[in-house]
């Protein structure tokens, strides 16, 4: 399994890369103002990172209702999985922005954030989130074996 987390927005997509060492990466985010040269991109690293399959980080609202976000990220979902024929794993990203941008000081964020660092960290937890999902999930399976 080689999986591409993506922190999907308007303006700049957050990459990580993580396989079946279980540990997520963060890649440079895309910061084109073009939407296409951005999915041309994210083309770009599935080939040359032979993804198997995408991990979107799904903004839900703080009482797990879906908002505008949310649905518009559902439908960059759609697009990838029209576009790429991988599965694409919807993965709830609350307070990942958040926690990504507490994790560079505050004097350096205003600057850093054009650069798309915060949003590839995010992206970087989200795709943790799913492999660290998956270990457990392998691990209780494993469990119940005799």
């Amino acid at each position: 399994m080689r999986c591409l987390g993506i922190d999907y927005g308007e303006r700049r997509i957050g990459l990580s890369y993580g396989d079946e060492l279980g540990v997520a990466t963060p890649l440079p985010a895309l910061t084109d103002p073009s939407q296409k040269a951005k999915m041309e991109a994210v083309a770009d690293v599935i080939r040359r990172r032979k993804i198997t399959d995408l991990v979107l980080g799904h903004p839900l609202n703080m009482d797990d209702t879906v908002g505008f976000k949310a649905k518009e990220v559902e439908a960059f979902a759609a697009r990838l999985r029209e576009t790429f024929g991988l599965p694409v794993h919807l993965v709830d990203e609350r307070l990942t922005s958040y926690e990504a941008e507490s994790s560079i000081p505050k004097h350096k964020r205003r600057a850093v954030r054009a650069s798309g660092l915060i949003d590839s960290r995010a992206a970087c937890i989200i795709l943790q989130d799913f492999l660290d999902l998956r270990v457990s999930h392998a691990e209780d399976g494993a469990a119940g074996e005799t």
